[in-house]
């Protein structure tokens, strides 16, 4: 398949996948979770205390981000290196800005990067460029207080994009992924028109996986089995080229997309390049879409929405309470060399 790609007519499926995120809510340091028309949801910083705003706010040409310098009560762990964060579908900094939140306070150093759904930016995840992932590695390296390598950590679509970036860029030295992707899919289209890739570099279109509609649409996890059934080599991230340790998070019973099913593709993928780096890959029995984030309290208003997209309230938050602590850990392992 040539780099010069064709949007593709996919009106159909354009139109389910936007009608089902089209009522997304974010939770703390986890991707937009879908759900039908509800009451207001309850926003990423309100489930955090005494939520403090960025210690800059970026707002430029190619690059809209909010960045989190570790705390003074968090100084005495602070980490040499530091993290780039992205959310998922729902776009903005809502999501990203409050995991990065969480990472500083945690002793991280972390920019809260958006590729799309701020002002001046995309109103849609379709071909939309990689590169200030870039820019936000080269903005952290120019910290004088960041020493250390920097990691990327990315939830969903942003874990798509975390790993896509970190296969091309050999200065991105750790990968975090929650629910992740194991290829370049098509975009979404909140109007359900024709979309082409996810993503592009140097303004051209990246291979993808259509959106393969030959079965009708029986569910938006069927629609994402059945077209990573058929995906086209060209669109498998090369992840063999990353430069560093790699962690994934996922759950079983993702009712979303096939988190678990691809990250034992990423995890298969390296073994058979006889990867050089650590490959951390958990997948939570009784989690879905959610499974990755901060620890979340047994009475937070936002776990009915988390499993919307599967798994059960239980099992979230056994995923959490588990997996954030090894996320810290390998973190701290990873940025302190």
């Amino acid at each position: 398949m040539s780099a010069h790609l064709p949007k593709r007519p996919i009106f159909n499926a354009s139109a389910y996948l936007a009608a089902i995120l089209s009522a997304a809510v974010t939770l703390t340091g986890t991707v937009a979770v879908a759900r039908a028309p509800a009451p207001p949801p309850v926003q990423a910083e309100a489930a955090v205390p005494a939520a403090r705003s960025a210690t800059v706010t970026i707002r430029e040409d190619g690059l809209v981000a909010d960045y989190f310098a570790v705390p003074t009560t968090a100084a005495a762990r602070a980490s040499a290196g530091a993290v780039i964060v992205l959310g998922g579908s729902e776009g903005g900094l809502g999501g990203s800005r409050a995991l990065a939140r969480r990472l500083a306070d945690e002793g991280f150093a972390a920019i809260a990067v958006s590729y799309f759904g701020e002002p001046g930016q995309s109103p849609k995840l379709d071909q939309v460029p990689i590169e200030p992932v870039g820019r936000a590695l080269d903005w952290l390296q120019a910290r004088p207080e960041i020493s250390g390598p920097i990691a990327v950590m990315g939830i969903s679509k942003g874990a798509e994009l975390a790993l896509l970036t970190a296969s091309r860029d050999p200065e991105i030295r750790a990968v975090v992924l929650g629910v992740p992707s194991s290829v370049v899919w098509a975009g979404i289209d909140p109007t359900g028109g024709p979309v082409g890739s996810s993503w592009t570099s140097g303004g051209q279109p990246l291979p993808y996986v259509p959106y393969d509609m030959s079965k009708g649409f029986t569910g938006i996890l069927n629609l994402y089995n059945d077209s990573l059934d058929v995906a086209p080599a060209e669109a498998r991230i090369p992840v063999e080229t990353i430069n560093g340790p790699v962690m994934m998070i996922s759950g079983q019973v993702d009712g979303l997309w096939p988190s678990a099913r691809m990250a034992k593709e990423v995890e298969q993928r390296l073994k058979d390049h006889q990867f050089a780096y650590p490959v951390i890959n958990i997948i939570y029995p009784d989690a879905g879409h959610a499974a990755f984030g901060a620890i979340l309290p047994a009475d937070s208003p936002a776990l009915g929405q988390a499993t919307y997209f599967g798994g059960t309230v239980p099992g979230l938050l056994a995923a959490r309470a588990d997996g954030w602590p090894r996320v810290l850990d390998f973190l701290r392992t990873a940025l302190n060399p």
